[in-house]
């Protein structure tokens, strides 16, 4: 079955060129020029992943995808102005798991989205999660890469697909500082990030939010300043 993905920009002309790209990949794609249209079809439809532009007539794309993340974990994707760097800081914030500037190259956004659903589908036990990594635990947070679940002191945290990710290759190195570089190379495996780009910063900063963790005293998280974070072997008692 083809993946579904929701489009929603009120350039008419944007959305209908997205479409055409995603469709020549096989893709199922629901287009919308509105918010309010979006939402009829995030209720009722299964849906693997979004494209929202931010600025729509009738809500913001932020306030769409915090609507999404409410109730579902599915990559989304952000369409941001060309030098919209706090709009792009905010859709991360908000549980964006990337960003794409306009203009944008179609081949570039293909790219984006296949990546996006490859992680997607691997940690996601409704597509068939194939391989059953060890069942981690750390300072009563506990991460299943097959079920795809986590619970911190035996409550279940919601987490994007870009944070899981991030939360299992730091437990997968306890002990060992990973860069910035190597967590961009590991989730997605594309070239068109660099070193200057801040992406990871924002979502380290969102997942400490859920992990309710602290930058000075981290009980998870810490931040190996220039170099990149780790996850101590033992647990920090600060």
């Amino acid at each position: 079955m083809p993946d579904h993905i929701l489009i929603v920009d009120d350039e008419v002309e944007i959305a209908s060129l997205i479409e055409l790209y995603l469709k020549n990949e096989n893709y199922a794609v629901h287009k919308f020029y509105t918010a309010k249209e979006a939402l009829a079809c995030i209720e009722t439809e299964q849906l693997d992943l979004a494209i929202l532009d931010i600025m729509l007539p009738d809500m913001s794309g932020f306030d769409l995808c915090r609507h999404i993340r409410e109730k579902h974990t599915y990559p989304v994707i952000m369409l941001t102005a060309k030098d919209g760097e706090m709009d792009k800081i905010t859709g991360l914030t908000l549980g964006a798991d990337d960003y794409i500037t306009k203009p944008f190259r179609p081949l570039e956004m293909v790219a984006r989205v296949k990546a996006q659903l490859r992680r997607y589908k691997k940690y996601n036990p409704a597509h068939g999660a194939e391989e059953a990594g060890e069942v981690m635990e750390h300072a009563g947070l506990v991460l299943n890469a097959k079920t795809h679940e986590c619970l911190l002191d035996e409550q279940p945290l919601t987490l994007t697909p870009t944070e899981f990710s991030l939360l299992r290759i730091l437990l997968e190195n306890r002990g060992n500082v990973v860069s910035a570089e190597e967590l961009f190379h590991q989730i997605w495996k594309d070239e068109y990030y660099t070193k200057n780009n801040n992406t990871i910063t924002v979502h380290i900063r969102h997942l400490r939010e859920k992990l309710r963790d602290s930058v000075d005293h981290p009980r998870f998280i810490k931040t190996i300043w220039g170099v990149g974070y780790k996850i101590e072997t033992h647990p920090s008692k600060g």
